[in-house]
């Protein structure tokens, strides 16, 4: 027998966790309109739920490639898959600013993401969710080792 007043706390744990959770959390439907927008999304973008939830993805975030993120999504729609994107490929989904001290040297915040089918009870799939990653130390990291082992080369060739 279940106990709706531990329900209630369950689902209210878990909705304090996706809003406070460091990862970027959007849900959309299948026209590409915005039903979740947690407090990632909203810190890095200005944005506040009630300004983002009901508007369309790409005329709020018109630096999101239109044809390439529907055909992405479109086969996690389909194939009720999961789709990546990686910083390497494409540096970010969401042109959001570096706000962190360390890695201030990057202009923009380096993303890594994931598209996920959110599956129906019938087992339809309306609603995709995007996760995306920080990744801005890493892809410094990986810039500066690049720098510095090109740096290496020239001294060594120099030297010869």
């Amino acid at each position: 027998m279940s106990n709706p007043g531990l329900e209630m706390d369950e689902f209210h744990w878990l909705m304090d966790i996706l809003q406070t959770v460091d990862i970027g959390l959007v849900v959309l439907d299948r026209q590409y309109t915005i039903k979740l927008w947690n407090s990632f999304m909203e810190n890095h973008s200005g944005l506040r739920p009630d300004q983002a939830k009901e508007k369309n993805l790409f005329e709020l975030f018109p630096e999101v490639e239109e044809d390439w993120f529907r055909k992405k999504a479109e086969t996690v729609f389909l194939l009720k898959t999961r789709a990546f994107t990686i910083s390497d490929q494409r540096p970010y989904l969401f042109y959001f600013k570096n706000n962190h001290p360390i890695t201030g040297r990057a202009d923009f915040m380096y993303q890594n993401s994931t598209i996920i089918p959110l599956n129906s009870a019938d087992g339809s799939t309306h609603h995709i969710c995007l996760i995306i990653y920080d990744v801005t130390q890493a892809a410094i990291n990986k810039v500066d080792l690049a720098k510095t082992r090109s740096a290496l080369i020239k001294l060594s060739n120099a030297n010869k």
